[in-house]
C-alpha cells in the first residue's frame, strides 16, 4: 500500500512540474529593454550610445535573445541566440564577443544564460525582472584580466 502511494505521489508531482523546455514560456522577460547608459560605471566618452536587448520565445519552446550595442563611434555590435531554455549548449551569432551559449529559465522572471567565446567562459548573466515588470536587473559574473572575480549589475527599462 505505501508503495502504491509513493508511485502515485510521484506521478503527481512529476505531471505537477514546469516544464519549460517543452512548451512556450510565458515570462515577464519578453519584450524590449534599454540601459540607461548615463548610469553606466565607466567615463562617459567609453560609454555606448546605446545598448538594447530583446527576449522572446519562439513556437517550438526554444528562447530568442537579441542583443545590439551602438558604440560611442557609431558602429555597432550585435548577438542572437536562440536556444532551449534546459542548458543545452548552442550557437550565438554575431559580433558581441560570444559563440555558444546555454539558457536556464528557473523562474518565469529569472533566465540565467553562460556564454563562451572560442573555447573560453566569458560570463554568466543573471537577468531578473521586477513585479510590476518594468525593470530589467543583469547581474553579470565574469573574471578580470588578473583572474579576480567580478560581479557587475546593470538595469535596463522595458522600451515600447
Amino acid at each position: 500500500m505505501k508503495s502504491m502511494f509513493a508511485i502515485l505521489l510521484t506521478a503527481v508531482a512529476l505531471h505537477a512540474a514546469p516544464v519549460l523546455a517543452d512548451s512556450p514560456v510565458s515570462s515577464p522577460l519578453t519584450g524590449k529593454w534599454a540601459i540607461d547608459v548615463a548610469k553606466l560605471p565607466m567615463p562617459p566618452e567609453a560609454r555606448p550610445k546605446s545598448v538594447t536587448l530583446e527576449f522572446s520565445t519562439q513556437a517550438d519552446g526554444k528562447w530568442n535573445t537579441q542583443v545590439k550595442i551602438v558604440n560611442p563611434d557609431g558602429s555597432t555590435m550585435h548577438s542572437d541566440a536562440t536556444l532551449p531554455l534546459d542548458g543545452t549548449p548552442g550557437p550565438v551569432t554575431g559580433d558581441y564577443w560570444a559563440d555558444v551559449s546555454a539558457m536556464k529559465m528557473p523562474a518565469p522572471n529569472v533566465l540565467v544564460l553562460q556564454l563562451a567565446y572560442k573555447g573560453t567562459p566569458s560570463s554568466t548573466r543573471i537577468y531578473t525582472v521586477t513585479g510590476d515588470g518594468k525593470t530589467l536587473t543583469e547581474t553579470k559574473a565574469f573574471f578580470s584580466k588578473e583572474g579576480s572575480p567580478m560581479l557587475q549589475t546593470t538595469t535596463f527599462s522595458r522600451i515600447p
